[in-house]
């Protein structure tokens, strides 16, 4: 990963980001990083910015599914990348972390969260169904972008309550899916 090193993560209290298409080209590096040292690893594009035209928090998220008895090299591997433990928010604990960096691409700082889940547990099922979920459905999208506008316009200004908010939108969008 020479030409694309993971930086230090900066904590910042959540924003409203309009989309930006450079998320694509962003997560589209930081898989192929992923799968060359990780092979095992299904890395994929996951939350806000995975969704065209969403508007989300200005973070990339992003899944390593892993297969059976992977975890700990699965977390081996992103760490030896220079992902870091997290350190505010809701923080997941190592039998289901959720690592974050950064990354320059072009001269922008990208931030990046990754969550290490189990390929076929249910999570993982959850977080792909609700992304192609407001993929098809652009109305669904513009109500998830208005829900968090809401949230942040009601001066909610950290991250565990933000995510915490938007939870019952997303339950309610799986349960539709379902």
């Amino acid at each position: 990963m020479a030409n694309s090193p993971i930086l230090e993560y900066r904590i910042m209290p959540p924003a409203y980001v309009e989309y930006d298409p450079t998320v694509i080209d962003v997560a589209t590096r930081v898989i192929e990083n992923i799968h060359a040292v990780a092979p095992w690893v299904q890395a994929e594009h996951i939350g806000s910015t995975a969704i065209p035209n969403c508007a989300g928090k200005g973070i990339v998220d992003l899944a390593a599914f892993y297969p059976p008895d992977s975890l700990a090299r699965t977390r081996d591997a992103l760490d030896g990348l220079g992902f870091q433990r997290q350190r505010a928010g809701h923080i997941f604990p190592e039998t289901r972390p959720m690592r974050v960096g950064a990354i320059d691409h072009r001269g922008e700082i990208f931030r990046l969260h990754i969550h290490v889940v189990a390929q076929d547990s249910t999570e993982a099922g959850d977080l792909r169904r609700f992304r192609d979920v407001l993929r098809a459905d652009d109305a669904l999208s513009e109500a998830y972008q208005e829900k968090k506008r809401a949230i942040l316009k009601s001066g909610l200004s950290e991250p565990v309550g933000y995510t915490r908010e938007k939870g019952e939108f997303i339950t309610a969008v799986l349960g539709r899916a379902a």
